[in-house]
């Protein structure tokens, strides 16, 4: 799969169930469930890098339970569900207990009949090599005319990049030259270059530049899924892209894209693009969620509009646009 550079399939998504409105403008064409940063660990709970977020490792888990329980048993199924990343946290790696973590909690989506497809955030590379992920059950690939692009943010990067490769030494000229601490973690002149983020590489951007034409053309509609934002009012500057201005200007000289996707920012963070009608979305992380809480949420895709109805700390959201198409299409970026 190593030299796959991008997988497409298309899924048919089920019919909203006849407990909906009968009303054609009040059925979704399709619906979604989204999570990000569950960042599942069997430790005790802690704290970020800055000690200033309380970190709740073990009941993220319950919170996933929480969500799974919620999709279940709405009267409106989802059709897929998008996790954003971070899916376990980097503490497995030093314990030795990465793939026993991730079995776990992969294990609390099996019943769940909707398909789950994943983002690959910094966490999943503190955890595993690119091979290994390529391989596993994190390498998604179907999605339910509406595309989704599943952008990989860390593919210019450190982590999960072997040193000899030529996206490691572009990575590392870009950090010494941004960020002159001896910890890189630590935030430098421009304070999105740190180890914890990436960027995109000029093969991933050329090819989203010909897909984007491609929906132009064919009048689709697009939303990107990444794990990192890439709009400044979306999130703190610290959790943006590296490069994040290509693919602004990218989104800006097409006219297809509705809505970019992301996590990182545990926070969360929303921006409407006023020049481009453009939604960012940055969604509220799991692992910085009291237990006695929720964050997620379900995307309601109508003809005019995207409804998120978010659950505890993620808020509700109406994002207006126009929306043609009764099925979707996921277009991944694999193997750059």
């Amino acid at each position: 799969m190593d030299d796959i550079k991008t997988i497409l399939q298309k899924l048919t998504v089920p019919k909203p169930t006849p407990t909906m409105d009968d009303d054609l403008q009040q059925t979704p064409l399709f619906t979604f469930g989204v999570i990000a940063d569950i960042q599942y660990a069997d430790i005790d709970d802690g704290y970020n890098y800055q000690r200033t977020q309380r970190r709740y490792y073990r009941s993220s888990l319950r919170l996933l339970r929480n969500a799974l329980e919620n999709w279940s048993e709405a009267a409106v199924k989802p059709g897929f569900i998008l996790q954003l990343g971070d899916i376990i946290d980097g503490f497995n790696s030093r314990h030795g207990a990465s793939e026993q973590a991730l079995d776990t909690v992969l294990r609390e989506f099996s019943p769940i009949s909707a398909e789950v497809h994943h983002v690959w955030g910094n966490h999943e590379l503190y955890n595993f090599s690119r091979s290994w992920l390529l391989r596993s059950k994190l390498n998604s690939a179907p999605f339910p005319g509406h595309i989704f692009v599943l952008l990989d943010a860390y593919d210019v990067s450190v982590l999960g990049r072997d040193e000899s490769t030529e996206q490691h030494r572009e990575a590392m000229t870009l950090l010494r030259h941004y960020n002159t601490n001896e910890n890189l973690n630590s935030e430098g002149l421009r304070e999105r270059f740190t180890m914890f983020n990436g960027g995109f590489g000029k093969d991933q951007l050329a090819w989203l530049d010909s897909l984007l034409s491609s929906a132009d053309k064919k009048q689709e509609r697009v939303t990107i899924v990444c794990h990192l934002p890439v709009h400044p009012k979306s999130a703190e500057t610290t959790c943006l892209a590296w490069n994040f201005d290509k693919v602004l200007a990218m989104i800006r000289s097409h006219s297809c894209v509705v809505c970019f996707l992301a996590g990182h920012e545990h926070k969360g963070g929303y921006h409407l693009d006023t020049d481009t009608g453009v939604h960012h979305l940055t969604l509220e992380a799991v692992i910085e969620t009291p237990p006695d809480s929720n964050a997620f949420g379900m995307v309601f895709v109508y003809d005019d509009r995207m409804e998120l109805k978010g659950s505890g700390r993620m808020p509700d959201r109406v994002q207006r646009a126009k929306f043609h198409a009764l099925h979707c299409s996921l277009i991944a970026a694999a193997g750059f």
